[in-house]
This record gives C-alpha cells, sequence and structure tokens, in this order.
C-alpha cells in the first residue's frame, strides 16, 4: 500500500514539473519547486490536484522575490482564480525569512491561540543569495559558501478557510509579533547566556555560601541549555515608592531588555500594569534569605510552545552580601529538566534531600523507597515552585494514602495569588473525563477561578492522578477549606455502585446488604444506572429476587417523580429472555394505557444462571386522566399477572381495573355478565358493551359494589338496608346518562346483578 502511495506521488511530482516546465521557463522557478516538495509526505501530496500544487508553490516562489534584510515576509490570504491566479479551499499563510529555531512551532502555535486548525505545513529550507534591495538573485545548493549566501526559510501553512478581512489582518499582524519575538529571542540569545554565567558570579557574594552555591549550580545547569532562554532583563533595587516609602522596590534597569523581553512595555506578570515594577509579592522576596525563586509568569510563551513563561529570578549581591539588583529570566524548561530524575538537578536534588532527611525514613525500606518514587513522579513544574516543607507536608500525605482506594486532595496556592495548584488522587477505577469535568468544577467554584490546564497521570498505582491548575485573580481568592472540598469531591467521585451499597445497607442491614451488593454491584448495565437511582434498583432487585424464586414474571407500577400527571411506568421482569412487544402492548392497551416508550435492560447477577430483563413501559392512561397509582397499584398488578398467567382473559373489560378501580375479580363477575347477555341474544356485541361500561366508570364501579354486597360472605348480605344506599346511587347515576343503548346496558347489567341467587365468585 505505502509503495503504491509512494509511486502515485511520484508520477504526481513528474506531472507538476512538466507543467512548471510549460508556464514558468525558468529553470530557478522550476528548482525552487522541486525543493518546496521535497520532503511533503505522499499522502499530502495525493490530496491536492497538479493544479493546486502548481499555485501553491509558484506563489510561494514569487512572494519571495523580495524580502528585506532582517525581517520576515508574511502574507495571509484565500487564494482565488480571477484573484492571485490559482485557488484553495483553504485560507493560506506564506511566510519568508532567515532561517532560524523555533518558526514552525511558533507560528503554528499562534494560529492555534487564534483558533484556527492547520492542515498542512510545508517548511522548506533554501540557500539564497540577495541583492542589497533584497531581491533574490540565486538559488544555491545547501551548504555553499559564497559571499552574501545564507539559509532562509519559505514557509506555507494551509488552515481553515477565513473570508473575514478583518481576521486575515489579526492573523498576519499576530503572526509579524511571533516571529519578532522569535528573532530577538534568538540575537539575544548569546548575551543571555553571558547573564546566567555572570550570576553564578554575582551568587557567590550571598551571605549563605550553601544556599548560594546550589543555586549557582542551578545557573550552570540552565546555561547547559536545560532552558530555552527568551528574554532577560535587569531590576535595581530602590527606595522611596510613594505607595511604600520605606520599602525596598524593584525598577527596570533602563535598556536591559534582552530577547522578548527588550520592549519596556511587554509584561511577564499580567497583575502588575508596567514593566518597570513587579508585583509586591515578587518584592517580597527581596526579604526573603533564598538567593533564587523559580516560578511561572502568567504572559504565554510566544515563541517555541505556547505555555506560561518560566520565570527564574536570582538576586545580585554587592562585595558586602547586600542584595542591589534581581536578574529574571524567562523561557522554557526543556524536556530534560521533565525527563532527567530530579536528584540530578540542581535547585531540585536539595529539595528531595531535604524532604527525605526530614521523614527520617530508611531509603533501603518500603516506606523510604516509597517517598522518594512519589517525590521523583512529583508535577516536576509543582517541584520548582514548592517549598521543601510544603513539600514534605503533601508527599508525607500521599504516601499515607498507602494505595488504598479513597480519594485525597492536595493544594498549594501560589505565593501571588495567580493561581491554585490542586493534586486529585482518586482511584484509577473510577476515573474518566466525566469524573474530571465534574471535580473541575468544584474547583473552580471553590477557588472562584478558571482551570487553565490539567494533567493525569495512570500507572500502575491503584489510585490515579489529576492535576490542575486553577487561575485566579490576586487578592480575589475566597477563603478556602481543603476538608470541605475534599469532601464535595468523595461525593462526587462516589459512583453508582456506592449509593447502591448504602441504598442496601439502609434497606436490609449490613449483612444481608453486603450479600446482595455482592450480586448486583455490576449486574446492571450502564443504560439503567443513567436512568434509575440506587433506591430504585432496591426495589428492582426484590422484584428480580422474587421473579427468580418463584420462576414467574414480576410486574410494578409506579409514578415517576419527575413523570407527567396523566404518565405512569409499568415494569416487568422476565427471566431468561426478552418478552417481545406483540405479547405485552396488547394488555397493556386493554389495561387501559397507551405505550409511549419501552426500554429493556439486562440485569445478570453474579452466579445466577440467566438474566432477568427488566421491561420499562413508559405509557399514558387511554383519557388523559391522572391515576392514582397508590390506589390501583397492587390491583393493577394482580389483574396483569392473571392475565399473563391466562387465568384471566384479556379484552377490553380489563380497561375498569384503572377506570373504574375493580379488581381482577370484579372484571371477571361482569365479564361473566357480558358472556351471559350473548348467549341470551343480548342485542349488544361484547365491544359495545365493554365501550359502554368503561364510559361510565362510577356506574361500573357501583354495579361491582352491589354484587358484592349481595355474594361477599366477608360483608353483610341478604338485607335490603345493605343494597338499598348502592342501589339509590345507580339509580340517580342511570338518571344521568344520555345516550339510550348506554342506558339499556347498564341497567341490564343492574337487573342481572339483583336476579343472581348464588355464585362460586368467592
Amino acid at each position: 500500500m505505502r509503495t503504491a502511495t509512494k509511486d502515485l506521488a511520484g508520477d504526481l511530482r513528474k506531472q507538476l514539473a512538466e507543467l512548471v516546465r510549460s508556464r514558468v521557463p525558468n529553470a530557478r522557478a522550476e528548482q525552487f519547486v522541486q525543493r518546496f516538495y521535497a520532503n511533503v509526505p505522499p499522502d499530502d501530496l495525493l490530496r491536492a490536484t497538479p493544479e493546486q500544487l502548481y499555485g501553491a508553490a509558484l506563489a510561494m516562489w514569487q512572494w519571495g522575490q523580495h524580502r528585506r534584510p532582517g525581517s520576515a515576509r508574511v502574507r495571509v490570504y484565500s487564494p482565488r482564480l480571477d484573484e492571485h491566479g490559482w485557488q484553495s479551499d483553504r485560507t493560506v499563510v506564506e511566510i519568508v525569512n532567515d532561517d532560524m529555531p523555533f518558526l514552525v512551532d511558533s507560528v503554528t502555535a499562534e494560529l492555534n491561540r487564534q483558533g484556527v486548525t492547520v492542515h498542512l505545513v510545508i517548511h522548506p529550507v533554501v540557500r539564497v543569495r540577495r541583492d542589497a534591495d533584497g531581491k533574490l538573485d540565486s538559488l544555491l545548493e545547501p551548504g555553499v559558501a559564497q559571499e552574501g549566501a545564507h539559509d532562509e526559510s519559505f514557509m506555507h501553512c494551509s488552515i481553515d478557510p477565513q473570508s473575514d478581512p478583518a481576521v486575515l489582518a489579526r492573523l498576519r499582524e499576530g503572526l509579524e509579533r511571533v516571529l519578532s519575538d522569535v528573532r530577538a529571542a534568538v540575537q539575544d540569545w548569546g548575551p543571555m547566556r553571558v547573564r546566567v554565567a555572570g550570576s553564578q558570579h554575582d551568587l557567590s557574594k550571598a551571605p549563605d555560601p550553601a544556599e548560594a552555591a546550589e543555586a549557582a549550580d542551578f545557573m550552570g545547569w540552565v546555561d547547559a541549555g536545560n532552558v530555552t532562554l527568551l528574554g532577560s532583563r535587569y531590576y535595581k533595587v530602590t527606595q522611596g515608592h510613594p505607595a511604600q516609602p520605606d520599602d525596598p522596590w524593584l525598577e527596570l534597569v533602563e535598556g536591559s531588555g534582552l530577547g522578548v523581553l527588550r520592549d519596556p512595555e511587554t509584561t511577564v506578570f499580567d497583575e502588575h500594569g508596567h514593566a518597570a515594577t513587579l508585583p509586591a509579592e515578587i518584592r517580597a522576596f527581596l526579604h526573603q534569605p533564598r538567593p533564587l525563586l523559580v516560578t511561572k509568569g502568567t504572559r504565554l510563551a510566544t515563541v517555541h510552545r505556547a505555555v506560561p513563561l518560566d520565570a527564574l529570578l536570582v538576586k545580585r549581591f554587592d562585595e558586602e552580601g547586600r542584595v542591589f539588583g534581581v536578574l529574571l529570566m524567562v523561557g522554557l524548561f526543556t524536556s530534560v529538566a521533565y525527563n532527567r530524575s530530579p536528584r540530578e538537578i540542581p535547585f531540585l536534588r536539595r529539595k528531595i534531600a531535604d524532604v527525605m532527611a526530614r521523614a527520617g525514613f530508611d531509603p533501603q525500606g518500603h516506606d523510604g523507597k516509597a517517598l522518594l518514587n512519589i517525590l521523583e513522579t512529583y508535577p516536576r513544574d509543582e517541584l520548582f515552585q514548592i517549598q521543601a516543607a510544603e513539600l514534605y507536608e503533601t508527599a508525607i500525605g500521599i504516601l499515607y494514602l498507602q494505595e488504598r482506594q479513597r480519594l485525597a486532595l492536595f493544594v498549594r496556592p501560589d505565593p501571588f495569588e495567580r493561581f491554585v495548584s490542586c493534586l486529585v488522587y482518586v482511584p484509577r477505577d473510577r476515573y474518566d473525563t466525566t469524573l474530571r469535568r465534574k471535580f473541575q468544577a468544584i474547583l473552580e467554584a471553590g477557588f472562584k477561578g478558571v482551570c487553565t490546564s490539567y494533567y493525569t497521570q495512570l500507572s500502575e498505582s491503584a489510585l490515579a492522578r489529576l492535576h490542575l491548575i486553577i487561575r485566579t485573580e490576586p487578592g480575589q481568592t475566597p477563603a478556602f477549606d481543603v476538608a470541605e472540598l475534599e469532601t464535595r469531591l468523595v461525593q462526587a467521585a462516589r459512583g453508582w455502585s456506592d449509593h447502591l451499597r448504602d441504598a442496601l445497607i439502609d434497606a436490609h442491614g449490613e449483612e444481608i446488604g453486603n450479600a446482595r451488593l455482592r450480586r448486583y454491584a455490576d449486574a446492571f448495565p450502564a443504560g439503567y444506572r443513567e436512568d434509575f437511582t440506587a433506591e430504585a434498583a432496591v426495589h428492582d432487585i426484590e422484584r428480580i429476587e422474587q421473579a427468580t424464586a418463584q420462576q414467574r414474571l414480576g410486574i410494578t407500577l409506579f409514578h415517576p417523580l419527575e413523570a407527567e400527571e396523566d404518565e405512569l411506568h409499568v415494569k416487568l421482569y422476565h427471566l431468561g429472555r426478552p418478552i417481545p412487544l406483540s405479547d405485552v402492548l396488547p394488555m397493556l392497551e386493554h389495561m387501559d394505557l397507551k405505550v409511549i416508550t419501552e426500554q429493556p435492560y439486562e440485569v445478570t447477577a453474579a452466579g445466577a444462571d440467566a438474566p432477568v430483563w427488566i421491561h420499562d413501559f413508559a405509557a399514558r392512561s387511554q383519557t388523559g386522566a391522572a391515576v392514582d397509582t397508590a390506589q390501583v397499584k397492587e390491583i393493577f398488578q394482580d389483574a396483569f399477572a392473571a392475565v399473563w398467567s391466562g387465568r384471566m382473559e384479556d379484552d377490553g373489560f380489563n380497561r375498569l381495573i384503572l377506570r373504574a378501580g375493580l379488581t381482577a375479580r370484579d372484571v371477571v363477575v361482569l365479564r361473566a355478565y357480558a358472556k351471559f347477555l350473548k348467549q341470551a341474544r343480548f342485542a349488544y356485541a361484547q365491544d359495545t358493551v365493554e365501550a359502554t361500561l368503561a364510559s361510565h366508570p362510577e356506574i361500573a364501579r357501583l354495579i361491582a359494589r352491589l354484587f358484592a354486597a349481595r355474594f361477599d360472605p366477608k360483608l353483610r348480605q341478604g338485607t335490603g338496608a345493605d343494597e338499598a344506599p348502592i342501589l339509590e346511587a345507580i339509580d340517580s347515576a342511570l338518571d344521568a346518562v344520555t345516550n339510550l343503548d348506554d342506558d339499556r346496558i347498564l341497567r341490564r347489567f343492574v337487573t342481572l346483578v339483583r336476579a343472581t341467587l348464588r355464585t362460586n365468585a368467592y
């Protein structure tokens, strides 16, 4: 497959070369097009037509014909045939610049920051020579040494289509700003290294030799290429600021900015409005004995990676060991800083040693090895910023979790109140994206901030670690209680099975509750867990146990709290296989229900020979009237069971169960009278009789009461006084019947009951 793709791409390149030769009789243009597509993957080439490839390459060639020395040439446009001579269904970015590090990742990061997707990047580096005006003079072979020869980056980016001129202009301006920062960082890299080396000399004058030596070693480690240096400034200590006349004040040394901090208006920390002064919290660093502060800026890097800048503040000491200034270096830690053991990194190694010494564990013992592993795998940015005392408390807290299946929260507020760092340990089998979002919402609300980033660590440990950074506004972070926040996280992390455990124990006590939990903890499918509470499951488990023990259908009628007034649900519990809808729907319809939806759930208890299927039917009464489920629940369930087992006929008489509140026996009696009328050649068909009784449920109920009053041995019978009030109510109700046929049918039923001498109904 890959060979075929390469062959197709080769054919496409040949077509493109022929197209260039036929249209542009210029050997340099043909040479440029070849270099332009030399390293483009075959799959990307095959997504375009020869005409599109020709247009993209030739447009790039023409855009690069002129470029002023020491500047970038940027164009962002949506190619149209009538305006640009070629067309594309995407917007195109074209950049010509001196070749230098960080170009591609800085450009793509800026495009992503502005919310556009980059679909293709073509980035040939071409050796060229230009004349004094910046006009392209010649293309050279790579590495050729000629006067005026240098390497240039020709960058083509295909991005989401954009038609708004304002958006195109904003993209171009952002890219020009980023390329200017890249150029400044690259040009000033040497002078910044000189400052890093000079800081080591300054630290030799610090009053605490041990602290100073560790800080100097760290700056040497920085100078060894472990930090991508992007900017630098000097600040001097001054006195007499109007706001704090007695406090030392850090003031920018004019003209000291290097790299991305050349512009004195560029800020690193958003909470102060002018770069000439640093926040009070950072100025407080002057009063602390430590000579080095590693922290995070709130400004995102525009060079290399769009992440918060790492900021290093190093005190400068005079010959008497007094602080007279601060060196600020900003940049990005390289991958080495994150992948190498912290015990091999100056500044971090001392924190690790301090924590291990304070803990006092045997390094070869279980606790010593466990604690060291916690420190080795601690979030590296946190390790750089946290103080040793706080690191000890957190690491010991993590150690005491001892792989227990419980949630724990560890919080570190940034001393400058710019963010709160939250470490959440949670049982690994419960962690997922949904839970992470719940945690994020709780912590954002608790700290009145916004989560700017999160990192998840899943390892062989029984606990997953979630690290969230909640950005806050200085001075506006509310007081918080870690225990209370942890409790809220615990509640959010409680799974459905946890609630089922509680509900089963509440219902049955610990012994039976735990026994049922072992059988049903994993029995219910995900759909059921989403649709029903654990309390509902306790009821369903009881029905399932009964259905399994009795080997017969289980049924329950209920009205969900959130359902409409006329809506009710019927749940059926069937052992083995699901019930065909064609078997159930007619029964429910005959019982005066109109089924809206049906949802089946397969429940397989641990150790069960077969699953039990729960069928949840959502229905409404056919009349639209509300049904008092509490009053009719038992009689409905008994009647449906009788119909299902064949002990009762399945016809329209069953509507009287819900409409009139009649029992199955009452319905059987009325149906028997209807059968008698049919044998007696009564003029009305059974469906007419059913409809009449259903239309007059109150009279049907009175007829059933009359029958019971005459023949139920539990009631007083045979005395006209017992029947009289019922007959009187019947006569009154019949007087209100306006339909002659209905009147005749209903009176006939009354006559039959009164004419009946004995019955075996009871």
